[in-house]
């Protein structure tokens, strides 16, 4: 029987078949990663990405297909994580650009929308690389455009696009040696073809598990910069919704964001269309409830007692027994004047974290390899900061797309992001910051610095692979430098010593060691000697880290 169209209904059931799709083989995807290292995140970051949107769709009543698309393209926006999440998202909008203005779905508008989806991810990325899931969006596409000349029947259409799409996926190999030496397929595409697969499910009406996304919880923000209970400067984390009845515009927002932060701070307002989100910490939701409601109906209310909710997580973490105090005792400091710049940086690990505070950084939000932030907490992190211009330290490759998106969607603030792919890069550019009269001259300057940067990092294999023509047994020892594994042992501290020995030239002066939470100080200090001895030119420093995942990070400048 010839189905000619998809209504919003099937719609919803196709997207969420592959949302909960996905979410089943996250870890299958998580460990295609290339690398054999204990990070593998393309999985997790393509579901919270998509769960963002899912939670989005849930809270929908009986919607039409404009409703959808809204729906699924602001919620994979804010919940964006990593390259492989945004990514996502950028062709969940693209996809839904083309669909909100009709009422059903056919093989005209899907080829539409495929094409416009793979034409705004592409345009995303600074520098695509083919063989990743870019070259399987495009392959769906051009798979669309050409079945929509020759049918105009979707259940002919749709599983010869996803046949498509597979035989594009396999090719990956072939076009990125690295997937091809590795033997793996392109995680994100692989990631792209299970949404398809569980979309294509629901199509035809097989049955579909939802149980995984049936309750789908909160995703909450990483912990941004919180030393203990009394830091909460404002009890309520308090976010919804405002279904805009067309007078938000530019001017509403600023005056709306300074009535909010005149009742409290992390202030988050991103307007995209018919749809406001709104995130702030106040004392007194209320009043911000109450003054939304002079722009439109209010949805998704949720409301948080931080206090509370901290003190259940130290509490979790240490056994310690946390005292909350009264919120009528609790500190309210007074607002600070605006600067003129401000910085927020990623980090992972106490140690770390508190480095990047002492050299001047505003706000470290929590995450790393194996949990990327959001673009919902850059977008926290940014609010913030009370500057006029706020310099963004990814230290991450994997997250300079996400800051780059935040800084997107930050329009009453100079954002910048400097692309520090390594936390001793962004080390590297606080020490070297210095104000002057010139935002490009900083930027010049942060950027000289992380270049002049050599990093290193220790850890282990989770699987037997071959890559840069080495072999790797699982749970070697591993040194990666900035171009690939550089050593492999069985011993940590001698796998370092051959990484830094591989790293270091005769313009290297300064090796800094950051040890990780699985590293005794005393291990570090007689790794330190070791160095010393051997290259008594140098000065070497130890530091305490407490990252996880890595033994050492290393900084050679």
């Amino acid at each position: 029987m010839a189905i000619k169209a998809i209504d919003s209904k099937l719609f919803i059931k196709m997207f969420l078949a592959g949302a909960a799709n996905i979410e089943a083989k996250k870890e299958v995807l998580n460990d295609l990663n290339v690398f054999p290292i204990p990070d593998g995140d393309t999985g997790t970051n393509m579901c919270l990405t998509i769960m963002s949107a899912v939670k989005e769709v849930n809270a929908l009543n009986n919607p039409e297909m404009k409703d959808v698309a809204k729906a699924i393209s602001s919620g994979s926006l804010r919940g964006a994580r990593g390259n492989s999440g945004v990514i996502l998202s950028q062709l969940l909008r693209g996809f839904t650009i083309s669909i909100r203005e009709v009422d059903t779905i056919d093989t005209k508008v899907l080829a539409d929308a495929l094409t416009r989806a793979c034409n705004t991810a592409y345009k995303a990325v600074m520098k695509p690389k083919e063989g990743t899931i870019l070259t399987v969006a495009r392959g769906i596409a051009n798979k669309a455009s050409e079945m929509a000349d020759t049918t105009d029947d979707l259940s002919i259409a749709i599983p010869e696009i996803v046949k498509y799409g597979e035989e594009v996926l396999a090719e990956t190999p072939e076009m990125l040696p690295i997937l091809k030496e590795a033997g793996v397929v392109d995680s994100g595409g692989q990631g792209l073809m299970e949404i398809l697969y569980g979309a294509l499910a629901a199509f035809q009406g097989k049955e579909i598990d939802f149980n995984v996304i049936k309750n789908e919880s909160k995703i909450e923000p990483a912990i941004t910069d919180v030393h203990d209970l009394e830091n909460i400067k404002y009890g309520y984390c308090t976010e919804f919704l405002i279904l805009n009845e067309g007078v938000f515009d530019e001017k509403v927002e600023n005056d709306f964001k300074e009535f909010l932060s005149s009742i409290g701070d992390s202030v988050v307002c991103v307007a995209d269309d018919d749809l406001v989100k709104i995130h702030v910490h106040t004392d007194d939701p209320g009043l911000a409830l109450q003054k939304a409601l002079e722009f439109g109906q209010l949805s998704e209310i949720d409301i948080n007692n931080m206090r509370e909710e901290l003190a259940e997580v130290i509490k979790n973490q240490s056994g310690a027994k946390v005292k909350v105090e009264a919120e009528s005792e609790a500190k309210v400091t007074k607002s600070e004047p605006r600067k003129r710049v401000g910085f927020v940086s990623v980090s992972i690990g106490d140690g770390l974290n508190e480095i990047f505070r002492e050299l001047g950084v505003d706000k470290v939000i929590e995450g790393g390899q194996t949990m990327n932030p959001s673009t919902d907490d850059m977008l926290s992190a940014i609010n913030g900061v009370n500057a006029d211009n706020v310099f963004i330290l990814p230290n991450n490759k994997n997250i300079i797309l996400t800051a780059d998106q935040a800084k997107a969607l930050t329009k009453d603030k100079n954002v910048i992001v400097i692309p520090t792919k390594t936390v001793p890069q962004g080390i590297s550019s606080m020490i070297h910051y210095m104000e002057t009269d010139s935002i490009d001259e900083e930027i010049e300057t942060m950027k000289e610095a992380m270049s002049n940067v050599k990093t290193g990092q220790v850890t282990y294999a989770v699987r037997d692979t071959k890559i840069d023509d080495k072999e790797i047994k699982k749970n070697d020892i591993m040194g990666i430098c900035d171009d690939g594994i550089s050593a492999i042992g069985n011993d940590i501290q001698e796998t370092t010593l051959k990484l830094i020995e591989n790293i270091i030239d005769g313009d290297s002066e300064i090796i800094s060691l950051y040890y990780g939470v699985d590293i005794e100080e005393n291990s570090a200090k007689e790794l330190g000697q070791k160095i010393e001895e051997k290259h008594p030119d140098l000065d070497i420093e130890i530091h305490y880290g407490g990252q996880p995942i890595y033994y050492y990070v290393l900084s050679i400048e």
